[in-house]
This record gives C-alpha cells, structure tokens and sequence, in this order.
C-alpha cells in the first residue's frame, strides 16, 4: 500500500510538535519508574509472607506485561477514534487518562495495609495506563508528522522517541536523586511513591498544551478519502510489528529491564544500576534525532537496519563486559551507553517508517495497533521473559540473546523497505495537486 501524505506546512508547526511530544515524556517517564523501582514495588505489593524476593518481582513484571496488552485495545478504541473525529479531542482525553491513573498509583495501599486487594489495584490501574498509552502513540506520531514539513517527517517523527529517552531519563533521575536523599528504609516505605505523584503536575501541564493545539490540516482534507481494504491495513499492521520488533525488545531490555537484571542477576547495587541506566538511556538519547534527520536524506530503511544489525552482533559481547568483574567501570558504562545508542539508531526513523505505511483516515488506527502489538509481545514481556528464563535457567545471557533473536527478525522485516522509499511527493507533483485546488476553489467561487 503507497504511503500517501499530504505535506501542507501549518503556521505553527513546532507548536504542534511540543503538544504531541509531552504526553510521550510522561507516558515513558511513568513507565520507567515503574521498571526502576520494580524491586521495591515487588516488595510491597506482589510478595505474601514467604514469598520469595525472585517471585515478587516475576509477579511485578507480569503486572507490567498485562498494561502493555491493553495497549492495542487502547490503540484500536482511540484510534478509531482519532481516524473518526479527530487526532486533538483524543490526545486530551488519554493524557487525562494517564496523568489520573499514574497519579492514583503513588496514593495505592501496600499489601501490608488490604492484603491481595493491593495487587490487584495496582494492575488495574497498570491496565488504564496500556489503554491510554495505546492511543497516545498513534494520535501523538500523526500529529508530528502530518504537522512536518516536506522532507522533515522523520526528524519531526523522531521527537516521539526523543521524548522517551527524556521520560526514562528523568524517571532515572528521580529515582537516583531519591536514592541518593532517602535512606533505603525511607525509599521503600515513601519514597517510592514521590515520582508518580509527580506525575499529576506534568499532566497538567500537558493538558493545557493539548488544548490549544489545532487539529492537523491533513486531517481535515482526507478523512472523507476512500477507505482501505481491511486486509491491506492487517498487512501493512504486521509488517510495521515485524519492523520495529526489534527496536521494542532491544529498548526495554537495555533501558528499563537492565537496573533488576544487574540487581537481581549480578547483585549490583540500587544505585550501580541506575547509573548504568542513565548511561544507556543518555546514548539512546543522543542517536535519536540525528538517526531521524539522517533517514529524510538517506531513507527509514539503511538507518534502522544499521541498527538493527549492529544489536544482532554485539549484544552478547556487550553482556559478557558487564559480568566480568575484571572489566574496568568505564569500559563498563561505554558499553552500556553504546547499547542505547544503537537502539536509537531504530528509535529515530521508526515513527515516521510506520506512519508513512497507512493513508490519513486509518493512520491513528494502523499505526498505532502495529506499534502497540510489537511493544506487547516484546517489550511488555520483555523483564518476565527474561526474569523467568534466568530464573529457570541460570543463563545469564538471556537479555542478549532476546534482544538479538527479536532484532534479527526486524533484519528480515527492514529488508522489504524499498531502496526508492517514496517518503515525500515531488515538487512538481505538489505544484500540481495546488493548482488543482486553486482552479478547484475558483470554479465553486464562480
């Protein structure tokens, strides 16, 4: 199916790039506390007296896994949605969504106060956030990019990922600077809950953003256009999965699974793994925006199939620096931060690689379920399958072995990019298609 895109420039398209960035930041920021205190979480709501500590944190991480298969609910309600009415009314009301359910984690009840109720809160309001964040990316990607000017759809896409980055980045901060001021005690039994109610004034803000944000000139010339067959929008849904699995279960493993597997598996301190953390999520941050500058000049598929490829060869020797205790610390934390780096180079193009496989009214939908399918399966089960394996196994190269299988499928899906990747119409062709709504105008006019 031929991308079909519309690129009319709107007076304020760096408006429209903030508003729909924000709800990314604090989608991910949430997300990333979550995975960074998994242990404490585990230990105040997923562990029954004698229950082990290895159990608590598999439970947390299934509780993790369940929000992630919410998303593609999420992604197939708001999306039909947001392809039906409109990309603004829905981003306000799954930034609402969010902000209300991550802000009501922080004021839960432990199991030392309801027992087996307090879990169960918990998942329920994990499951509120799957569905809000499965609409979030869709109407989000849409907005930056069919806001983009012609020839800049993937440095505009990249800012979703962008924003990511400095959503797991401030969770890490948080955590670390809680760490660093909090005595162990203190963060296990308050501390913990500081950062998702922080989450309350950040969404606020991102609301009043969102509000005053204009709906996409796209938008509102195509959505009465034919409507794809189905089975082309189910085609095009499972090759974008199949394209950036990779980039899902690459990402969580280095960035947000990585604090309990170095605690849990390499009895690596609190405060070790998040360094480490920050490390891999400042080189992911770093690769973003130029991966997806350099993919408007030379197309999606050469940037997130360097990648995609380097992940493949280089995730185990990447592991295998970290377990051995006769590697120096900085070689140590080069290699974490050239982990996320490499993820970055199939973070920045991704968005707008997956935008560009639907036409304007199935776009939010499409998009977004292929992205939340792919971020399900792979990044949502990412720390139980790893925890689990480890667990069964005692392989502690399980995290790379996962992130290179899932990256070599990708390998595989990048290769069906054609080479002559039709990202932009030509300057001609836009001429054209102008003068023909100006003669379209002037003739109704007379």
């Amino acid at each position: 199916m031929a991308p079909t895109f519309s690129d009319r420039v709107p007076a304020r398209p760096r408006k429209a790039l903030v508003a729909g960035s924000v709800g990314n930041f604090i989608e991910w920021y949430e997300f990333g506390v979550y995975g960074y205190f998994a242990t404490i979480i585990a230990a105040r709501f997923f562990t029954p007296e004698g229950g082990s500590e290895a159990e608590a944190l598999v439970r947390t991480y299934a509780s993790f896994a369940l929000a992630f298969f919410f998303r593609p609910v999420g992604a197939a309600v708001f999306g039909r949605l947001g392809d039906r009415i409109g990309r603004r009314p829905v981003l306000i009301l799954v930034i609402a969504l969010m902000t209300g359910a991550t802000t009501l984690i922080g004021a839960l009840p432990t199991y030392d106060t309801v027992g087996a109720l307090a879990p169960w809160l918990l998942t329920f309001l994990r499951a509120l956030q799957g569905l809000s964040a499965g609409g979030e990316f869709g109407g989000a990607v849409s907005v930056m990019t069919e806001f983009a000017p012609p020839g800049r759809r993937g440095l505009y896409g990249s800012w979703q990922s962008f924003t990511v980055a400095l959503g797991l980045l401030a969770g890490a901060g948080a955590a670390a600077l809680l760490a660093t001021v909090l005595t162990e005690a203190q963060l296990g039994d308050w501390g913990w809950r500081l950062p998702f109610l922080l989450t309350l004034p950040l969404g606020l803000g991102a609301l009043w953003l969102r509000l005053r944000l204009d709906e996409t000139p796209v938008f509102r010339e195509e959505r009465a256009a034919e409507r794809p067959r189905g089975s082309e929008v189910a085609a095009a849904i499972a090759l974008g999965a199949g394209r950036i699995m990779g980039w899902a279960a690459a990402g969580y493993t280095f960035l947000v699974v990585l604090p309990s597997y170095l605690q849990s598996t390499l009895d690596a301190s609190f405060q070790q793994a998040l360094v480490a953390t920050v490390l891999a999520n400042l080189g992911f941050a770093v690769t973003i925006l130029p991966a997806g500058w350099l993919s408007d000049r030379i197309g999606r598929r050469a940037v997130m199939l360097t990648g995609a490829v380097l992940v493949v060869v280089l995730a185990v020797p990447l592991l295998n620096l970290l377990q051995d205790p006769g590697v120096s610390l900085t070689v140590k934390g080069a290699a974490v931060w050239g982990a996320g780096a490499v993820v970055g180079l199939m973070a920045g193009p991704g968005p707008a690689m997956l935008a560009e496989l639907f036409p304007t009214n199935v776009r939010h939908t499409g998009l977004g379920l292929a992205y939340a399918l792919s971020n399900a399966v792979f990044s949502g089960c990412a720390g139980l399958i790893i925890t689990e394996t480890v667990e069964r196994t005692g392989n502690v190269d399980i995290p790379a072995y996962y992130a290179a299988a899932t990256c070599a499928v990708s390998v595989l899906a990048l290769a069906t990019v054609p080479k002559a990747w039709v990202r932009e119409p030509t300057a001609a062709a836009e001429g054209a298609r102008k003068a023909t709504r100006a003669k379209e105008a002037k003739g109704k006019a007379g």
